[in-house]
């Protein structure tokens, strides 16, 4: 399998998988399942990326065996055994401490008017290959023989690098319209092209969609996202209408491209803002460091911008995005809400959204200490996310303005360590709590405690440490001031 992207030979390839079907895990299944009669294979996924010399993450395999078959099988060789889909004919195991999930053979269909798929099962491991959402997927190595199964052409295109349906790209959006996304997912992950027929169906069909849940287009979203470059993907999403059905904030973007010159390209301008922002995220990781891909940085990067379309104004000959952080934040709050997204990551992403631009301003005026202070309490936990955001945020072709960035960044990141290490400036708190307010004033709890407190944070933000007797004194004044202005 030769290729300039260093894609193993086919000698290699298939060593790579007699290597993958001797591990325990597939070994025990074969041998077992053989025994009680029935077919078995390792299917999709696994056999790709083998073929491909990529790791392998998932033991996915397909049988003859119908699900009770396959779970009374299982339970006599795993350790443990649950149903991740039995309605979908899907069992799940833990063999030789590896998880695995053998499906029964199938063929599925959406009803127009369905979120969920209508599941018949097959008989032959020829017609379930058939139903698969592309060639490289519809590919299947029986078990024990060895016998790889291809009947759509996979290899060929695993050669050439090319993503297509084996059967009409019609019919298999229709089966299921989540293929769609996928495909950009594969192309993004892979580096592959979408055939122009596949494509061309991708934009006639886009609007079946909409049967699909959020939690699935969510979840095709962010393994999209995972990819080491996301942008091929996002590309597809944009131009095919895909990102219309479920992102339109994304879409917009390009929408509002402006004709004139009288401000960058908003699209390209955001794709080149996550394709940095994935390299710094590679480049700044901690040696031995979990390698997961951030979903929330990329999402950030990815809608930072989104504000942009609601807030462009033309004034004196120029264009203003006042208040496109604040607007965009709250957008993508609402999006990805609609798409399920949990709580956290909502929040992450709306808060660097808010904060991208709070940056922008310090290479032409230096800030006070208090001004780094207030930048890395705002900031909070997503202070790294952030240095990288506003880092990726630079996408000027103008070498000097980019430098003279790079060079500010820097040194507040500088600032920002030296005030750490000699304040502890992570955790910025007032001297006193809310305890010892309400004992030295003595007043119970309620707004006045909240007020005070806030008061001796600004005071710490301006000054730095002034020890816990200046900070009393302080808040007697400054409840002196506050009773005095009452009685007035």
């Amino acid at each position: 399998m030769p290729s300039s992207a260093g894609t193993p030979s086919l000698a290699a390839a298939m060593d790579a998988v007699r290597a993958l079907a001797g591990t325990a895990p597939v070994a025990v299944l074969a041998e077992a399942f053989a025994a009680a009669g029935h077919e078995l294979a390792l299917v999709g996924g696994p056999v790709r990326d083998a073929l491909l010399g990529r790791p392998v993450t998932d033991l996915d395999f397909t049988t003859s065996a119908r699900p009770e078959e396959t779970r009374a099988i299982l339970d006599a060789v795993a350790d443990t055994v649950w149903d991740v889909g039995r309605d979908f004919g899907t069992i799940a195991a833990r063999v030789h401490g590896e998880t695995v999930e053998v499906t029964t053979y199938r063929a599925e269909i959406y009803r127009d008017d369905s979120r969920k798929p209508e599941v018949s099962y097959g008989d032959t491991i020829e017609g379930d290959l058939l139903r698969r959402d592309f060639t490289i997927n519809a590919l299947a190595l029986m078990l024990p023989g060895l016998r790889l199964v291809d009947v759509s052409g996979g290899v060929e295109d695993l050669l050439a690098g090319r993503i297509r349906t084996p059967a009409s790209p019609e019919s298999s959006f229709t089966d299921d319209p989540l293929r769609m996304l996928r495909a950009a997912r594969f192309a993004a992950q892979l580096g592959f092209a979408v055939v122009p027929e596949t494509l061309g169906a991708i934009v006639r069909l886009a609007d079946r969609l909409d049967i699909i849940s959020a939690e699935r287009i969510r979840d095709e979203l962010v393994k999209l996202l995972a990819a080491d470059d996301p942008v091929p993907g996002i590309r597809i999403l944009v131009d095919t209408g895909l990102a219309e059905r479920f992102l339109p904030e994304l879409t917009a973007l390009v929408e509002t491209q402006d004709d004139h010159g009288r401000h960058k390209d908003v699209y390209e301008h955001s794709l080149t803002v996550l394709r940095q922002a994935v390299e710094l995220e590679r480049a700044r990781r901690d040696p031995g460091a979990p390698a997961a891909p951030d979903t929330v940085l990329r999402l950030a990067a990815l809608l930072h911008d989104i504000g942009k379309p609601a807030t462009r104004r033309f004034e004196r000959g120029g264009v203003t995005f006042h208040h496109h952080d604040v607007v965009g934040a709250k957008l993508a709050k609402k999006r990805l809400r609609e798409l399920r997204f949990d709580n956290a990551t909502v929040k992450q992403v709306a808060r660097l959204i808010e904060l991208h631009l709070r940056f922008f301003g310090y290479g032409e005026q230096q800030w006070t200490d208090s001004a780094v202070r207030r930048y890395v309490r705002d900031a909070g936990d997503e202070l790294e996310r952030l240095h990288i955001l506003t880092r990726a945020d630079v996408t000027t072709r103008n070498r000097r303005k980019a430098e003279r960035l790079e060079h500010a960044y820097d040194d507040i990141e500088r600032r920002i360590a030296e005030l750490a290490a000699a304040e502890e400036l992570a955790a910025v708190r007032p001297e006193l709590d809310g305890e010892r307010i309400m004992a030295i004033l003595g007043i119970p709890p309620g707004p006045l405690v909240g007020r005070a407190y806030k008061h001796l944070l600004e005071v710490r933000l301006d000054e730095g440490p002034i020890g816990e007797e200046a900070a009393e004194a302080r808040l007697r004044a400054w409840y002196a001031e506050q009773t005095e202005g009452r009685e007035r």
